[in-house]
């Protein structure tokens, strides 16, 4: 019997299984960052109250029934058992506060996105069908203030003003990444990671770039949005390969 099968009697059971597949799958991929990061995904209306990793709880180890629920309009949410870290509360209980758009939040200091974060120019151009995908999507910090506590979070949250950029690149810090679900969020971290690579990588040769005119960038921008079911069916494989290993994932 798959392991996702099991329903423990845990209110949003499903969704819990989707983001710790999400965190095993971020730990594989190197790109985690020890047991600091944070992944949220919104359970009611306005997206206030959201699931989260446990505090200082390793990628590579985080069950379904490990996520806790934080309610980013009460602080007390700071004295429960495993409650977020500062950080935690202070990026995603600002972003699902402000930006209710963002069901899903998934913050990584993940090392191409961070090189990216950490040029002057921090913008991806669209030498790819990767770096495409992101054509004129993502917004760019560029004040960094410190650790993301309360106020730190309310002003990055605040960046998120335009409907259509689902990526933030921190400068000086990582990248955040949202979505209206756990599929649609991890599947654009995994590709806009591999777009910063090609980017980065593609620098390091020291030659010419081949950039894509703008017309053909949004053009596949808007193919790549429209493609049927890509995310789910990404989401779906992982979870089927992490089943066939006998993953604690969704337990």
């Amino acid at each position: 019997m798959p392991v996702t099968s099991l329903r423990p009697n845990m209110d949003h059971w499903p969704e819990r299984v989707d983001l710790a597949a999400a965190f095993r799958w971020t730990a594989r991929l190197n790109m985690h960052e020890a047991v600091a990061n944070h992944f949220s995904l919104a359970i009611n209306d306005d997206g206030t109250k959201f699931l989260m990793n446990p505090n200082q709880m390793h990628f590579s180890r985080i069950r379904a029934s490990d996520l806790i629920v934080v309610d980013a309009n009460d602080p007390k949410t700071l004295e429960g058992p495993d409650a977020p870290d500062p950080t935690a509360w202070g990026l995603h209980g600002g972003l699902h506060r402000h930006c209710p758009h963002a069901r899903c939040a998934m913050h990584v200091h993940s090392i191409h996105a961070t090189v990216l974060a950490s040029l002057a120019d921090s913008r991806l151009p669209p030498i790819d069908q990767n770096c495409a995908t992101f054509f004129n999507r993502v917004v760019i910090d560029e004040n960094y203030g410190g650790l993301a506590f309360e106020d730190e979070g309310v002003r990055c949250a605040q960046l998120f003003n335009d409907p259509k950029q689902k990526v933030m690149v921190m400068g000086n810090h990582g990248v955040m990444v949202i979505g209206d679900t756990v599929a649609e969020t991890f599947n654009r971290l995994y590709y806009f990671e591999r777009a910063a690579e090609t980017y980065i990588r593609a620098l390091q040769t020291g030659r010419p770039l081949r950039v894509l005119p703008d017309e053909v960038a949004e053009k596949t921008a808007r193919e790549i949005e429209e493609y049927p079911e890509q995310d789910l069916r990404h989401l779906n494989e992982l979870k089927a390969i992490l089943d066939e290993e006998g993953s604690t994932y969704a337990s």
